[in-house]
């Protein structure tokens, strides 16, 4: 593709490629002359700046000179100086050779003519620097004359030695061996390559062609291989280019004969030695491949000749060349179509014409438009190669890898190329603290391992959570639960007995020491002072002490009007209710309890009802839990300020059946009204209920996800937690929620990393049927390599599918396990999370067989399930479902119910091939193009609910019975148009309203789904943990599950619903329902 182009009659040169940025130099050539005659020289410097789309070059400094140039050469001596730009060497007619300094002329500042040495006779038309010694420079022109110049000092040149050919011909072309810094070589018409060795200062050999008719136009050595150089021929007669090599030449390596025409330059990539430009009299520029001889890239036929053809040294896939019709032209050999430079030329064509009407668009012939697209080299060029690779594998191993030192013609073919794998670890104190924890869960000594956590821990939160996980795995943990928080029966009594010591000392009536119970009796029954003295009372029998007093005074019951008349009349016909609603009235509350106490369970209550309404103290709304045990009222009441008091009162009072859901009501309560730090007091509720999924839910609120500490941390805690609840419940009664098998996965992920493949295996749940688990299994699984001989191998996490030119038909779904039938599958149970022991914890066996059991290279008939025999294709209208086929019930359903997908008649599977299949029968690619008579998929939009349909049968449609929701789901319809209902209300704007009409609609398709089947048990778990929080008020934690559970679903699946779904849950979190 042409980058650039300028119209220049000129030669050119590019900077050295350690210049930046690249410029390219240009100086009116001596062999041509434009329209004007003009015989005035100029040099002129621009700049290639390939990120500005335009064709054009931009000048960045000129200069007029004396002569005109048959040969540019741009070295780099100069180039380390500050500000320096290298220098560039002029060869002019009357044996003229002139040198510039490129920075003076850049900056029009000093002179930049450095100097000016006319040794040769006639035209210069051969230069080059060596690249080794920047400051010796070439130079050849008529009469075989070559010098050697310092540019250190100009004032003598040398020669590489004497004139050795007669007669003496002209110099065409010079260059210096790009691996000897003393090796240069001359070509000359005759068809002669003269290698010269400055140390010796004669020449070392001549290379000429037997034909006589090699007329050299052009020479260039090898840039690997020191012993090779390639001539080229002008001669129309032999427009070749020979390959010589010095160790035998007696004939050339290898000819290449595409040209037609006299070749008139040549130009070897410095990046890629296996490719060389030229450019010839046929007005053609090739690009060849040496090592085949074949022609690589072919730039389209130019308009007149290419006489010089460049390779620029910074960018390899970049040449310039420049032709005899006055035009230099940047290309790049990486092939593109021309139609974006065609395109701006007619649309500026198109302005000067438009007359501000815009034009009809181009049609451009087909043939045209095919012709103009280049195509890119055939084999990617070296320059493309990395020569260091470095790539990070699964389980933290480092693949490297590197070219050898040894330069390419030293190396065997086909060579060895070394990878090193090695074992990264980044994480030290991560894998300690995680070894630490595999110990102690593999050991079962869980209660020194907390200990050793609650001196370790700084903060007193991580202190208090750590004794409670300790309590956890205890006796009586309710009884120390309530020490933790600050609460003791035992201190209480002591507190309670010295209290009523200190009360009864000050109203203590005057009387000795030793009364006892039976003087306090005596004066419960008499108002008056006892006869008796102390001292006679305790002398007394206790025959005496049975006897009623003799002196007491006779109680009269009153019978008067007043209140306590009209209370002796209700008792004494026992009606002990009025009596103690008259008791309540006059706010003898003391009477009406020990009345109401007498009158049964009933009476009581409501009596104690109307004290504590009429009471009001800052100790009843206590009196009132304790008594009336409503618990859920106390905890969306009571302050948070005192969530250890509640804690305490549900630790005290609330049975065993409700105290975890009392608990975590607590703690969403702290977590949505709290502050941070009471939030991560929450933790301690969820701890006390037992509820894993809640204590990860509130640990990722406020912790960095990424940080291997802090889920270090967290996993610490979800560990010992899960080993105390199956010490109470059994292995079998714990069942995490997804935000715990994300996180177990994302640690398990994390260990896999840096390395510990075993650890990292023992803590993926068992019984998990979510794809990324189920895909880790596998990995770690084949990662262990020898260290998982003789163990079952984990079932094949991804739907085996057979790649191959066949349509898609019933009878390749059947050959590949679908059922092309519409199943209602009920949501599988959430995954259990295995505690890790201190081995690897062998993968449980799946309750069906494997897809393809047994070796991984087999027969594609050996892929069916046991017992699956074919089923021939029934017609079926388009109303009807098949039912599920009874030679397909015992047969393994592949993930994500592959058998409900929509695929097109002709559906190619885009799969990656992960197991070779063998003995494939291959099938006409006529196939294909045809048409099957019936085709058992029709188009459907994404996630839409779809049907089988026939294109060549047609059957009246039948009426379809729309499912009943099932049982289990149901709860998910309950809860979204109870969250619709709910908004609706709230709203008050017309465009909130239509979307909750259009979600309404929406959320059918997912009911659909629901009676169908046809989603994923992951998918039914999340959207039941969404209805979840939808019914707890928990919009943000709803649209945090809606986030996950999306991500790590198929687009199709959910697509109809999801987007739906959260904008009513973002609607409602705006709206505070």
């Amino acid at each position: 593709m042409k980058l650039k182009e300028l119209e220049r009659p000129a030669v050119q040169v590019w900077s050295p490629a350690s210049q930046y940025p690249v410029y390219l130099a240009t100086g009116t050539s001596a062999q041509q002359l434009d329209a004007s005659f003009s015989t005035n020289g100029t040099l002129e410097i621009f700049e290639v700046d390939f990120r500005d789309p335009s064709l054009d070059l931009k000048r960045k400094g000129v200069l007029s000179a004396s002569s005109r140039f048959h040969k540019l050469i741009w070295g780099s001596f100069g180039n380390g100086l500050l500000e320096g730009s290298g220098v560039i060497a002029g060869g002019g007619d009357n044996g003229m050779l002139t040198l510039y300094n490129v920075t003076h002329i850049l900056s029009s500042g000093k002179e930049p003519v450095i100097a000016q040495k006319q040794k040769h006779t006639g035209a210069v038309r051969a230069l080059d620097f060596n690249p080794f010694q920047g400051n010796l420079l070439a130079s050849g022109a008529n009469d075989s004359e070559i010098f050697i110049w310092d540019l250190n000092n100009l004032s003598v040149p040398m020669t590489p030695g004497s004139k050795s050919q007669q007669p003496p011909e002209d110099v065409k072309a010079l260059s210096w061996n790009r691996q000897v810094q003393h090796i240069l070589s001359s070509a000359h018409p005759s068809g002669k390559a003269v290698v010269w060795d400055l140390r010796k200062n004669e020449p070392v050999i001549k290379v000429s062609d037997h034909s006589n008719r090699m007329h050299c136009s052009g020479l260039a050595w090898h840039p690997v291989i020191a012993t090779q150089l390639v001539l080229c021929s002008e001669d129309d007669r032999l427009p070749v280019i020979q390959l010589w090599d010095l160790r035998f030449a007696s004939s050339p390596l290898k000819l290449l004969e595409s040209h037609s025409r006299g070749i008139l330059s040549v130009s070897w990539s410095q990046a890629d030695a296996e490719l060389l430009l030229s450019s010839a009299k046929d007005n053609q520029i090739l690009c060849w491949n040496l090592g085949s001889t074949e022609v690589v890239y072919k730039l389209p036929t130019q308009s007149s000749w290419c006489f010089d053809v460049q390779w620029c040294p910074r960018d390899p896939p970049v040449f310039s060349a420049a032709s005899f019709d006055g035009w230099i032209s940047l290309y790049s050999v990486m092939g593109r179509s021309w139609e974006v430079q065609q395109m701006r030329q007619a649309d500026k064509i198109s302005s000067s014409f438009s007359k501000g009407q815009p034009l009809p668009p181009l049609q451009v012939p087909e043939q045209v438009a095919q012709a103009s697209l280049i195509p890119p080299l055939k084999k990617p060029p070296k320059w493309m190669r990395r020569p260091a690779g470095v790539s990070f594998a699964f389980g933290g191993k480092l693949v490297t890898f590197g070219l050898p030192s040894t330069p390419a013609h030293q190396v065997p073919q086909p060579c060895l190329r070394l990878v090193f794998i090695s074992q990264v670890t980044t994480e030290t104190e991560f894998l300690l603290r995680s070894a630490e924890l595999q110990e102690a869960l593999g050991s079962g000594n869980l209660l020194n391992y907390c200990q050793n956590k609650i001196q370790e821990a700084s903060l007193q939160s991580e202190k208090m959570l750590w004794q409670f996980l300790k309590v956890t795995l205890e006796q009586d943990s309710r009884m120390k639960f309530l020490k933790l928080l600050g609460y003791s029966k035992d201190e209480l009594q002591k507190k309670v007995a010295t209290w009523l010591k200190s009360d009864s000392g000050l109203g203590e009536s005057p009387q000795p020491k030793g009364d006892d119970l039976k003087c306090i009796r005596q004066q419960a029954f008499c108002s008056q002072t006892s006869k008796h003295t102390v001292e006679e009372a305790s002398a007394s029998s206790t025959f005496f002490d049975e006897l009623v007093p003799q002196n007491m005074t006779p109680w009269e019951i009153p019978t008067t009007e007043d209140v306590d008349g009209l209370l002796s009349q209700a008792l004494l016909l026992g009606e002990l209710g009025p009596a103690v609603e008259l008791c309540l009235k006059e706010e003898r509350f003391a009477d009406a309890i020990i009345l109401a106490q007498a009158g049964g369970t009933d009476l009581l209550k409501q009596t104690q009802e109307r004290y504590l309404a009429k009471k009001k103290t800052r100790i009843t709304p206590l009196l009132a839990c304790v008594i009336q045990k409503n618990w859920k009222d106390m905890l969306c009441a009571c302050s948070m300020k005192n969530w250890r008091e509640a804690l305490a009162l549900l630790l005290t009072y609330s049975g065993p059946e409700k105290f975890p859901e009392l608990c975590d009501i607590l703690g969403t309560r702290m977590e949505q009204e709290g502050s941070r730090a009471l939030t991560s007091e929450a933790r301690l509720c969820y701890v006390c209920s037992g509820s894993v999924e809640r204590l990860v839910e509130c640990w990722a609120k406020y912790h960095q996800t990424s940080s291997p500490m802090a889920l270090q941390d967290l996993m610490e805690k979800v560990m010992v937690l899960n080993r105390s609840l199956e010490l109470l419940q059994g292995p079998d009664g714990v069942t995490p929620g997804p935000a715990t098998t994300y996180r177990v996965t994302q640690y398990a992920n994390l260990l896999a990393a840096q390395g510990s493949l075993v650890t990292a295996m023992s803590y993926l749940p068992s019984d998990c049927a979510q794809p990324p688990i189920q895909q880790l299994r596998d990995r770690l699984f084949h990662a262990q390599g020898s260290g998982v001989l003789g163990q079952q191998s984990p079932p094949f996490p991804f739907p085996r599918v057979v790649v191959g030119a066949t349509p898609y038909s019933q009878e390749t779904s059947h050959r590949l396990g679908f059922q092309p039938s519409h199943q209602v599958s009920t949501p599988s149970p959430r995954p259990r999370i295995f505690t890790p022991q201190s081995s690897l914890v062998m993968p449980s066996t799946p309750s069906h067989p494997s897809p393809c059991p047994g070796p991984r290279m087999q027969n594609t008939s050996d892929c069916r399930p046991p017992g699956f025999q074919a089923v021939q294709p029934s017609a079926l209208g388009p109303g009807l479902r098949p039912g599920p086929q009874d030679s397909l019930k015992n047969s393994p359903v592949p993930r994500g119910n592959l058998q409900r997908k929509k695929f097109p008649e002709t559906f190619m599977p885009p799969a990656p091939i992960t197991t070779p299949v063998m003995c494939l029968t291959p099938e006409p690619r006529g196939v294909l193009s045809s048409q099957p008579a019936v085709s058992l998929v029709s188009h459907a939009p994404p996630g839409a609910p779809g049907e089988l349909s026939l294109q060549q049968f047609q059957w009246p449609p039948e009426k379809m019975e729309k499912k009943e929701l099932p049982p289990e789901h149901q709860s998910l319809k309950i809860s979204f148009e109870a969250l619709l209902q709910r908004c609706s209300l709230s709203a008050t704007d017309l465009k909130t309203k239509r979307k909750l009409d259009e979600a309404a609609l929406r959320l059918e398709h997912l009911y659909e789904k629901l009676c169908e089947g046809t989603l994923s048990p992951h998918i039914l778990v999340g959207l039941h943990e969404v209805a979840r929080c939808v019914d707890t008020g928990s919009f943000e934690q709803g649209l945090a599950v809606h986030a996950q559970v999306v991500g790590c679903s198929s687009f199709s699946e959910v697509s109809s619903f999801m987007p739906v779904l959260k904008s009513v849950l973002t609607i409602a979190h705006k709206l505070r329902i």
